[in-house]
Parts: structure tokens; sequence; C-alpha cells
């Protein structure tokens, strides 16, 4: 759309999109963020360092999405890497804190260089539409599958969070997401199910630690966390984005990513990447039913992330203390538009729903190796699948 021909940012906002951005940092920090406290404890850190790797890496991931989506009227959402941060819990054993940071500067700086010499589009261009909507619908399957196992653990607080998504889907479909969250909170509220006495709301410091580079680190942490990064993140992000039908700069998004990763890297930040999981609840038919004004969910996630890189620390403490099961069931329902989407996405086109099968059985097994995550498996699998298909008809 032509510049000239776009609504200002304010005309386009709405309350589901402003939910949508909400719930993608909810689900984003609740799942992840505390294996980064994890991995500081495994090197030694202490509070301020902890929380300055937390805040760093939350303020450019808030700054990068919100600049993004604003930008290319695309909700680009922006998160750390988790396989990485899951690493970093055991690799980080042993190793120098500075010699670490000179790791990851390292990592991002692979990252950047992807970008710069446009090596990331030339990959994008030969995945087919079929085999992104079912890398897409694998990746969120076991979500969906989430909202029922959890309801052994607590069946009144699932089964009513349930009750609110159908209710509203019938009489206000928009707003569905936002009436299970509120449904959620208040029931565990009411249950006096917060544990909330841990919490210590001291605001962020950011510490710098000035890099040092090692053979030992680059090899043993910068070449991992940038090929679990690239792999298990940023290629998913991208057909994630490419499956809801936008047109993405592969290269530049990834580049981004890079850029922002250096910035943050002497403050303690692993690696920035684009998101996954909270990307789809962005970018699905929850967060607006017109794609052009999903952007507004990129943003909001941005926003919030850089208020919350203020707290960084205390927040992380505060989603720990929500019950495992609303965080489960507010994610599995606020996906299963996405879900339905690549699920189509992925059979609309008969002569390659075999290939789009595989994709999503492999991505959905949860298959790991050399710490690569399904998510990458899953689309190398479909890639070959589809090749071998379309070799033997032609």
């Amino acid at each position: 759309m032509p510049a000239s021909l776009r609504n200002p940012p304010a005309r386009d906002v709405s309350l589901s999109a402003i939910v949508a951005g909400l719930v993608s940092v909810l689900v984003g920090f609740s799942g992840t963020a505390v294996l980064m406290v994890q991995a500081g404890h495994t090197a030694g850190l202490d509070a301020a360092h902890i929380g300055s790797w937390l805040g760093s890496i939350c303020l450019v991931v808030g700054l990068g999405g919100l600049i993004l989506s604003l930008r290319s009227r695309i909700p680009v959402v922006l998160a750390w890497s988790t396989p990485g941060a899951a690493l970093l819990v055991t690799a980080l054993a042993g190793v120098p804190f500075d010699q670490a940071v000179g790791a990851f500067v390292l990592a991002s700086a692979l990252t950047l260089a992807c970008g710069l010499f446009g090596w990331i589009d030339p990959i994008m261009r030969r995945v087919p539409i079929e085999i992104a909507s079912a890398m897409l619908a694998g990746v969120l399957l076991n979500f969906g599958l989430g909202i029922f196992t959890r309801i052994g653990e607590q069946p009144a607080l699932v089964l009513a969070m349930c009750a609110a998504y159908l209710i509203g889907k019938r009489w206000a479909p928009r707003y569905a997401v936002l009436a299970v969250l509120v449904t959620g909170l208040g029931f565990v509220a009411a249950m006096g199910q917060l544990q909330l006495g841990n919490v210590d709301w001291q605001l962020t410091q950011f510490v710098w630690t000035t890099p040092v580079f090692t053979w030992q680190a680059a090899i043993s942490l910068a070449v991992p966390i940038f090929m679990v990064a690239l792999a298990s993140q940023n290629l998913p992000g991208l057909a994630i984005l490419q499956a809801a039908g936008y047109p993405v700069a592969a290269s530049r998004l990834v580049g981004a990513t890079g850029f922002l990763g250096l910035l943050a890297a002497p403050f303690g930040a692993h690696s920035v990447t684009l998101a996954a999981i909270t990307a789809a609840i962005c970018t699905g038919p929850e967060a607006h039913p017109d794609p052009a004004r999903r952007y507004i969910a990129g943003a909001v996630s941005g926003a919030t992330y850089i208020l919350l890189s203020v707290v960084a620390g205390a927040v992380a403490v505060f989603f720990q203390a929500l019950p495992p099961a609303l965080i489960a069931a507010l994610t599995g329902l606020a996906l299963l538009g996405a879900i339905l989407g690549g699920l189509a996405g992925a059979m609309s086109n008969p002569a390659r729903r075999e290939a789009a099968l595989i994709t999503l059985l492999a991505t959905a097994s949860g298959f790991t190796a050399w710490g690569i995550g399904s998510a990458f498996w899953g689309l190398a699998a479909g890639l070959v699948a589809h090749w071998v298909l379309e070799y033997k008809r032609r």
C-alpha cells in the first residue's frame, strides 16, 4: 500500500490488537524468561547483572518490534533466543562472563552478516507457502493440545477459560481472547492462587560488561547460539509471517535482529531473534480481521517490552507466580485461529498435501538434534519431500 494511502496508526488501533500484543508478551515472558535467570545463576552473576541481561534484551526487543511494526505496517514481533538461553543454562558453567559477552557479540555479528549479504531471502523464496503453513501448524499444535492436557491440573480454571472463549467467539469474536484473559486472572485471584510475596519491584540496573574474545567461547558459545537462533527461531519466524500472507524482506529483518543484538550484548543480552509462537498470536485473525491492521499488535507488544525492561527481573518472578494451567490455556486458546489458518493453508493445494503433512508431523514431533529444534527439521523434511514428489511428476 502506498504510504500516502495509509491510515495514521491511531486510526488502526483496536482493542483486539492491543490484547493480542499484551497476550504475546505474557506468553513469551512467562514461558522462557526463567531460562535467562537460571543461566545467570549458572554463570555466578549477581541480581544486578541478571536484571541487566533481562532488561537490555527486553529494551531492544521492544524498540525493534515497535519501530519495525510501525514502519513496515507488518506485525513484527521480536524475541530472545529460547534455545540459546536453554543452552546457556549449562554451557556458561566455568566461562568468565566477559568471555561469554564476547561470544554474544560474535553471534549477533554473524546474524548481522547474514542480513547484510542477503543470504536469507534466497532460502525463503524456495519455501512453498504450503510448507510454511504446515510448519506453522506443527509449531503451534502442541500449544492447542495443551488446553486439554492441563484440564486435569485445574479443571475449573481451564473449563472456565474455555467457556469464556466460546461465549466470546459467539457474541463478540474480536474480544474472545480478552474474555479468556480476564476470566483466567479473575479466577486465580479469587482462589488466592497468585503467589506474589517474592516479587521485589526494583528498577533495572543496566550493567556494562566489556567483551573479551576467545576461541574457546567462540566455538562453545557463539557458533551454537548463532545456529540455533537462525534455525529454530529466525527461519520459523519468517515462515510464520509468510504463512500469514505478509511480504517480508527476510534478510533485512534478520539483519535487524543482529544489529539489535550487537547493541544489547555488552549489557548481557545473549541473542535477539524474530519471534515464532508469540508472532502467531499477533499475525492471526484474533488480532484483527483485517490483516492490514494487525501491525498494531506488534507495536503494542514492542511498547510493552520497553515498559517491562524497567523492572525486568521482578516481572520474571511475577510471571513465575502465575499457575501453569492458566498460561497453557491462554496460549492455546489465543492460538486456535493461527492453528486453523496453518492447517487450511497447508492442505489448500492437493498436489502438495503429502509434503505439507510430513512437515506438520515432523515439526509437531518435538524432535531435536545438535541443539536445533523440530521447527527447523520439520521445514527441512517438508522441503525434501516436496522436492522428491515434485521431481517424480516432471
